[in-house]
């Protein structure tokens, strides 16, 4: 039978692979980008290294039966009336829109826009960054008549397609989560054209989700139960719910999953594997292994050294796009390897706030499944098993959306009656890290500690 492929569309490259029907990974395929900066706060690419990457990738996959897509969620593609580009795609870590989340939040009222799309309006999300362009780009807006998401501008350049799925919808802030279809309120609140929105499909039929619920979904998180955490650039908890079910204050994100009749909530910290890459460029490009052997030789909690972890703002449980990072309670006996082990442990603390969150709607947390390129570390998964208090499973397969997308491409050409037959044949557990009971008193402590950060710290920034 022929294999099953799979496409993820990063925010620092495209990964492919392609999959038997039993879940073994048979080939592998990696093509980087760059990201543009042209002014602070901003994030930008351009979509056609994504399409040059994607080829590239899937050339170099053997012959594959099926595609899956996922990708980069929020991320903002205007097309002419040709399907050509308008300007570079700006992205889900983009912080330029505070003022246009403020000016949605206002136009809906912020008690009707959590009633709709289950989430208060936030700089990374699609909806603010057309508002922005309205403003600051007229002549750009006058010209789109199409607005895609990262990975459906590449099955567009694929397929000649607009689509979107439902996952990846979730997060544009225009979409009634609950309903599952796009919102005539709030479009109409905002004033943005109807049909420069793609038709929305679930995403069993279309082949794809967004980079959260495809990943969620390649490590077997296909009903409520155990938790998908990523230790990626960026840092996400992420439980599947039977029901549309928001959190109060919309300090959690809830979106459509990928499969049916089904939502998820989950907390997104910005700077998670990104926050070490960031210290290692500081400290002189040492490898992560030396690194990572410096900060093991110091204890839980490290002496009393906490990192806030905001580097580029923040989303949970702070939805703050000026928060800023620090370092605290630095002594004269703190090295290299501390200031490693301290952002370690500032990023659990952070995926711990995420956790609590769920715990307030009614996520019963027994254990997780953890990705990303942090879970490659064993001293962090100790760190982050024993910070959360979970036992911390990891598959077979790393490559987390990409495998997902794999199997949603296989649901929709019929390999597998739906995406939990689909889990059921392919994704198997590795190995589990447990939390140290050691560790814990010291890093309940910690957390208590990191929580006082945020407020104390609040007003220099």
């Amino acid at each position: 039978m022929s294999a099953l492929a799979g496409l993820d569309v990063g925010t620092s490259g495209v990964k492919a692979l392609a999959l038997s029907p039993a879940g073994d990974v048979v080939a592998r395929a990696e093509h980087a980008y760059p990201l543009s900066t042209p002014h602070p706060d901003w994030a930008e690419q351009d979509p056609e290294d994504w399409w040059r990457a994607a080829q590239a990738a899937l050339a170099e996959l053997d012959d594959f039966g099926s595609l899956g897509v996922s990708g980069q969620m929020h991320g903002l593609v205007v097309l002419d009336e040709n399907g050509s580009v308008l300007r570079p795609a700006i992205l889900w870590n983009d912080q330029r829109t505070t003022a246009e989340c403020a000016e949605i939040e206002e136009r809906i009222g912020l008690e009707r826009l959590l009633e709709l799309t289950g989430n208060r309006a936030l700089t990374g999300f699609t909806a603010p960054k057309l508002l922005w362009l309205r403003t600051h780009e007229p002549d750009v807006y006058a010209r789109i008549r199409h607005v895609l998401l990262p990975k459906d501008y590449v099955r567009f350049r694929l397929t000649g397609e607009h689509a979107i799925d439902v996952a990846d919808a979730s997060g544009t802030l225009l979409f009634d989560v609950a309903e599952r279809r796009w919102s005539d309120e709030v479009i109409g609140a905002l004033e943005i054209p109807r049909d420069w929105l793609p038709p929305v499909y679930e995403s069993t039929e279309i082949g794809g989700a967004g980079d959260q619920a495809a990943g969620a979904l390649g490590v077997g998180i296909d009903r409520p139960g155990p938790l998908s955490i990523v230790l990626g650039t960026s840092g996400v908890v992420f439980a599947a719910l039977d029901t549309y079910r928001p959190e109060p204050q919309a300090r959690l994100h809830t979106f459509c999953h990928a499969i049916p009749g089904t939502w998820h909530a989950m907390g997104v910290m910005l700077s998670a594997a990104g926050a070490l890459q960031w210290l290692r460029r500081a400290l002189g490009e040492a490898s992560y292994e030396e690194l990572l052997r410096e900060a093991e030789a110091w204890p839980p909690g490290t002496e009393g050294l906490l990192f806030q972890p905001y580097l580029q703002g923040e989303r949970t449980p702070h939805a703050d796009a000026d928060a800023r990072g620090a370092f605290t309670g630095l002594t004269l006996r703190h090295d290299r390897g501390a200031l490693v082990r301290a952002v370690l442990e500032g990023v659990a603390y952070g995926l711990r706030d995420s956790l609590e969150l769920l715990r307030d709607v009614g996520v019963d947390a027994q254990v997780a499944r953890i990705s990303g390129g942090g879970a490659r570390s064993e001293l962090w998964l100790k760190i982050v098993a024993s910070v959360l208090g979970l036992p911390l499973e990891r598959t077979i397969a790393e490559e987390g959306a990409a495998f997902g997308a794999a199997l949603l491409g296989g649901v929709k050409e019929g390999v597998f009656a739906d995406a939990r037959e689909a889990v059921e044949a392919t994704v198997r557990v590795r190995d589990r890290v447990e939390p140290d009971a050691t560790w814990q008193a010291a890093y309940d402590d910690g957390y208590l500690r990191y929580r006082q950060l945020y407020p104390t710290l609040r007003s220099l920034t």
